[in-house]
């Protein structure tokens, strides 16, 4: 990798990884993009043969449209093919590559007592089980099951089951509130919802129960209610203590919620007598396989539509590329399956390649700050894929990693948002211990799975196979060379969104009106003198200052760097002269005291490291920073305070809504 601002610094992949890699060489993956591109029916088809067809396709692999001018926007892969992602991922593994005694999952809980193994055979017995279960309380090819779950092996069992019968499964974050979950139960018009009694996140226990019954009660009260049955999981916190069986307990007991015996099951008893086989439902490629919501622009959440076949091969393929993965590799993903990178990168992509991986339900720092690097060790983690946001919490615990044996990682990864050099420092240093590469991977919940890519072995920024990306201006012309502007995809790949559910008007103009004939990413992009992409954040983060576009992320970048601040976040406000400028929130380290003096040896470091032209007129101390529970920066947020608004809107995904009131109270009403 090379680090932003320092070019210097050039940190190359061991020799032996790179030599045994599926992709060894930057020769090798251009023959294989060259073909992705240039002749993408031969290169789908040939993946297409490690997989199950019922049916083979009938026409042209890929189809699609994406000029609004032209009609209607679409995308079509596989067409006339059958097949079964369920079916793909679980039973292909033990019939055809007998690995069935193969440990699909490490479940590791709250608390480091509560564990349990779950082999690929186990894991279709369960997820047979539940379907039948669901067959049996009416649910339908194409209907929409809301699944409102922590991260416990049901959860996986439950989605698994849905693509089974061909439910369309709708999983909802369960940190989200009623109001969050009431939304997206009738947007999808679910018939059926999974949750659990309640929730343990370090200390603190969560009625998961009661949540549920306030949001299908929001559902009642606006007559749309389409919910026929709530199975709810007995949530064991002890599963087995020291490998061995132990007499499990539930939390039910600490928790009180009314129980409709017409309309709620418990889980443990239908599933008692459910059979362990299920026959699959063979799907069109075509076939909707999940809904995932996803934030608005309006505030309202999108719930974004992706398919059988596509979705499937994409997920496999870059999985199996990215993350360079071996058979005896043991993976771990510590993202909740709540969002899109769980859906890809716990359950669909690492079943998909037979691969052994570990489902952690716990947070990063409970029971103690060494829980991630205890894990690695427990399991023999040999990649390890986690947010900035983690990495930058664990960073202000300093050598803890040391204290443990994680000689077993292989491969280091990072997603969710930009990492600051920092932090990507610290990560290959102390975690990787300067013998792990670090990937830094791009993709969206509407693009599914990885697009570009800091390669794990040869290094370079990158498109993954199939995708084209460009750089568009504010006028729609396409910048060669060395540029910055709006990052497009001129073309679609086999695992991108369809369109919104129930909305395709909004699908259409959200993502293709604005530069007809290409996907609009609605992130800035930098390509520099050597073709490599650098994505510079949201375009709606982006500012322009007296005509210059001017990325946050590389603001917040430089203000980062100074020894004083902990976390910055910069947006921007209306300004006479210039248009806009910018307004920054600094988060200091322990012990630092917010002061003028400080704030000039800030703004001169943003000169130093972007230029005169990014000088800040605005800084703000921010103890705290409003953040959703997965840890983003929620900016709409700070753009408000920034301006004075005190009209906020809907603030039920936010983790600690007090942070806006402090906030609120030290707002710059001068410039510095």
């Amino acid at each position: 990798m090379v680090l932003p601002g320092s070019q210097e610094k050039v940190f190359q992949p061991p020799k032996d990884l790179q030599k045994d890699a599926h992709i060894p060489d930057f020769k090798t993956y251009l023959r294989l993009y060259k073909k992705s591109t240039e002749d993408p029916e031969v290169f789908w088809k040939e993946v297409a043969e490690g997989f199950y067809w019922k049916t083979p396709p009938t026409g042209q692999i890929l189809q699609y449209n994406f000029d609004m001018t032209k009609g209607s926007i679409y995308v079509k892969f596989m067409e006339g093919a059958k097949t079964n992602v369920c079916y793909n991922v679980l039973d292909r593994n033990i019939l055809e590559k007998n690995l069935g005694e193969r440990v699909a999952f490490y479940w590791e809980g709250n608390s480091p007592d509560h564990h349990l193994s779950i082999t690929y055979n186990s894991l279709l017995a369960q997820v047979c089980k539940c379907a039948n279960v669901l067959r049996h309380m009416g649910v339908e090819k194409g209907e929409r099951v809301a699944i409102y779950l922590p991260m416990i092996p049901e959860l996986v069992y439950t989605m698994l089951a849905c693509a089974r019968i061909g439910a369309v499964h709708s999983i909802v974050f369960a940190g989200f509130s009623s109001e969050s979950l009431c939304e997206r139960i009738l947007d999808a018009q679910c018939s059926f919802l999974v949750t659990a009694d309640g929730v343990y996140r370090g200390e603190k226990l969560i009625n998961l129960k009661q949540i549920a019954d306030e949001a299908l009660s929001r559902c009642r009260l606006k007559d749309m209610f389409t919910v026929k049955k709530c199975m709810v999981v007995r949530h064991h916190g002890l599963r087995t203590v020291n490998g061995g069986p132990s007499e499990a307990f539930s939390i039910s007991s600490s928790l009180q919620s009314p129980w409709d015996v017409e309309f709620d099951v418990w889980w443990d008893e239908v599933m008692e007598t459910a059979s362990e086989t299920c026959e699959p439902e063979w799907m069109d490629a075509e076939d909707p396989l999940f809904i995932l919501y996803t934030s608005g622009s309006t505030g309202k959440p999108k719930g974004v539509v992706h398919t059988t076949a596509g979705y499937l091969l994409y997920t496999a393929l870059t999985f199996k590329y990215v993350f360079d993965h071996r058979p005896n590799d043991v993976y771990w993903c510590t993202a909740d399956i709540g969002w899109i990178t769980g859906h890809s990168y716990i359950t669909y992509g690492p079943l998909a390649n037979g691969a052994t991986s570990v489902l952690f339900e716990g947070v990063p720092v409970y029971p103690h700050v060494g829980r991630y690097w205890e894990i690695i060790e427990k399991y023999g983690v040999t990649t390890f894929y986690t947010a900035p946001t983690a990495i930058r919490l664990l960073m202000k615990f300093g050598k803890e990693p040391l204290q443990y044996n994680l000689g077993c990682l292989r491969i280091l990864g990072t997603v969710g948002e930009p990492i600051n050099p920092e932090a990507w420092l610290w990560y290959h240093q102390v975690v990787g211990q300067e013998r792990c590469p670090v990937m830094d991977t791009f993709w969206q919940t509407e693009t599914v799975c990885v697009c570009l890519i800091l390669r794990c072995i040869f290094l370079q920024t990158l498109p993954f196979f199939g995708v084209q990306p460009a750089i568009l201006n504010e006028q729609g012309e396409e910048l060669e060379g060395e540029a910055e502007g709006h990052l497009v995809f001129r073309t679609p790949w086999p695992g991108i969104m369809r369109t919104i559910y129930g909305n395709p008007e909004r699908f259409q103009n959200t993502y293709f009106k604005e530069f007809p004939g290409f996907y609009v990413t609605g992130d800035g992009c930098r390509r520099d003198k050597d073709g490599y992409y650098w994505i510079t954040g949201r375009i709606d983060d982006m500012l322009n200052v007296s005509g210059h576009l001017l990325s946050t992320a590389e603001v917040e970048g430089a203000l980062t760097e100074h020894q004083s601040v902990a976390e910055a976040a910069v947006v921007s406000r209306p300004h006479a002269v210039k248009g806009e400028c910018l307004y920054c929130f600094i988060t200091l380290k322990d012990g630092v005291v917010f002061s003028h003096t400080l704030t000039e040896e800030l703004k001169r470091q943003v000169r130093e490291k972007i230029g005169p032209i990014a000088t800040p007129d605005f800084m703000q101390n921010a103890p705290g920073l409003p953040k959703t529970r997965s840890g983003k920066i929620m900016r709409r947020i700070l753009r408000q305070i920034a301006r004075n608004e005190k009209d906020l809107g809907d603030l039920s995904t936010m983790a600690d809504p007090k942070v806006v009131e402090v906030l609120f109270s030290q707002r710059c009403e001068m410039a510095f």
